[in-house]
């Protein structure tokens, strides 16, 4: 079983249904999907409110570069346009973190995995601890826990992610 942490986020348009569209998309897959949060851009680009959250799916049939594909697929299906870096976007879909039987490590041209500045980012780490308490994260020094990441950032930044009230739907399924 391949599983991979998605941090997911969107800044234009009706930002709630793009995150919506990752869940629905991936369906069964998702094991678990995060609250939903607004936050301030990160980045040097003046530009509005993201919102964030992070999910955690299952599929045997992918690794690391499959869920890549399908990350991409997301994002142009969103009218994605690849522009100024760390600019707005109606959708970003982020791989974290892949697991099979361990953490996978992955150094290609096109996927670094983990996700070489997810511990940098208070907007992802909070959506993730939020589904997912004792999570690890393996950075340069080795596998962290990502409440100690987290833990370890500005209070500015850990601010800068607050709750939106608003949720994702895991449709089709009974709580």
């Amino acid at each position: 079983m391949t599983r991979v942490v998605l941090s997911i986020g969107s800044n234009l348009g009706d930002r709630l249904a793009r995150l919506q569209s990752v869940v629905d998309g991936l369906g069964e897959a998702v094991v678990a999907v995060s609250p939903v949060y607004e936050t301030d851009p990160w980045g040097r680009v003046e530009q509005a409110p993201f919102l964030n959250a992070a999910l955690i799916a299952e599929d045997p049939a992918y690794d690391g570069q499959g869920w890549l594909r399908r990350a991409q697929e997301f994002e142009r299906a969103a009218g994605r346009v690849r522009g100024e870096r760390w600019g707005p976007r109606t959708l970003d879909v982020d791989l974290i973190a892949c697991y099979g039987d361990t953490e996978l490590v992955v150094r290609e041209p096109n996927l670094t995995l983990p996700h070489p500045l997810a511990h940098l980012r208070a907007f992802v780490m909070v959506p993730w601890l939020a589904i997912e308490p004792d999570a690890r994260l393996t950075v340069a020094e080795g596998p962290r826990r990502v409440a100690q990441l987290l833990a370890e950032l500005e209070p500015a930044d850990r601010a800068a992610v607050r709750p939106s009230g608003l949720t994702l739907e895991l449709k089709g399924r009974h709580s």
